[in-house]
């Protein structure tokens, strides 16, 4: 009987909490209707929110990744080659095939990686990273230098769009994916298999000795945060229409690990919430103090460390706790 009740008070909390994150959800898809530049804004912002994504799954074995921009501009390149083999390409073809890439490179480099921890495993990262970043810059008459590649505008299913209705397609889309990479996560790290992460965070010698090789399990979220910055990748190369070096330049690795703080590194939501945050601020502050606005994005992070420890999701958690209370309080007295 207090089994049942307390799985009745844990569903009714979980369906308040569920109320404003949904209605969120719903002004972020009305937004564009009314304020159509914003559209471009936020499919960017989902864009690398997919890509953080891929960092909360690192963060929760305890590994923090300075070097994911790999994923995120391997991807962005494979797209933009080919765009242009084929006359400017299929919108779902050059998707598929930027998951396949960054899949592919991180079962390569994730077998090495993985056999380290904490600082190493950051800067293995980070060095593979600047490889390629070599790489793109030096290759100048295959990938552009640092001059880039343009990305011309892709068919949809074989239908080619004007940019004003390719650019809502592509919105609404990467919002689709990004609910369900979201939900897909947040199933993923509530398995058992997610829960070994936790293990490894805390004491994964004692995971061996159960049978478990963290080795293994590591690889296989290594390979699912790759695939994840892999999608933010291609989705950005396709939105913007250009990819350069940059994409795979430290900077990028540290944005996405900026964007997790300020999130929450601990949840999924905190991936989108802090990837919106981040790019409106962005926005706002390049526009309006186009000189200092890394020193305004610095002061808000600052801040957040400061009274929100637990980044814009743990705010909102923190705030929800006196209602959690109240709906307690209100079913103890009803009993």
């Amino acid at each position: 009987m207090a089994s049942n009740n307390c799985e009745r008070f844990e569903e009714e909390v979980l369906n308040y909490r569920f109320v404003i994150p949904l209605g969120l959800i719903a002004l972020v898809a009305v937004l564009p209707v009314f304020v159509p530049w914003a559209k471009i804004v936020l499919t960017l912002a989902f864009a690398k929110g997919l890509a953080v994504l891929g960092i909360i799954v690192l963060l929760r074995a305890g590994q923090v990744s300075f070097g994911h921009a790999l994923y995120f501009g391997v991807a962005a390149y494979a797209s933009a080659f080919l765009g242009r083999q084929f006359a400017g390409g299929e919108l779902i073809s050059m998707l598929l095939v930027g998951l396949l890439v960054s899949g592919a490179l991180s079962i390569v480099v994730g077998l090495f990686v993985v056999r380290y921890r904490g600082i190493f495993f950051g800067m293995l990262n980070l060095a593979f990273s600047m490889i390629l970043y070599s790489v793109l810059e030096k290759f100048y008459h295959l990938t552009g230098g640092s001059d880039g590649m343009q990305v011309a505008r892709p068919t949809v299913l074989g239908l080619s769009l004007e940019r004003d209705n390719f650019e809502v397609l592509l919105f609404y889309g990467t919002v689709l994916a990004a609910i369900s990479a979201g939900f897909a996560v947040h199933k993923f790290l509530r398995s058992p298999i997610g829960q070994i992460y936790q293990a490894i965070a805390t004491n994964e010698t004692r995971l061996e000795y159960l049978g478990v090789s963290a080795r293994n399990t590591l690889l296989t979220g290594y390979v699912i945060s790759a695939v994840l910055c892999g999608l933010g990748g291609s989705i950005m190369a396709v939105a913007q229409g250009i990819v350069t070096p940059e994409y795979t330049w430290w900077i990028r690795s540290g944005e996405f690990v900026f964007i997790a703080v300020l999130g929450g590194s601990g949840s999924v939501g905190g991936a989108f919430i802090g990837a919106i945050t981040y790019e409106l601020v962005r926005t706002y502050a390049a526009a309006f103090a186009a000189d200092i606005w890394q020193m305004v994005l610095g002061f808000f992070l600052l801040g957040i460390i400061l009274y929100a420890s637990r980044g814009l999701y743990g705010l909102y958690d923190d705030l929800l706790k006196p209602l959690d209370l109240k709906l307690a309080r209100s079913r103890g007295a009803g009993k």
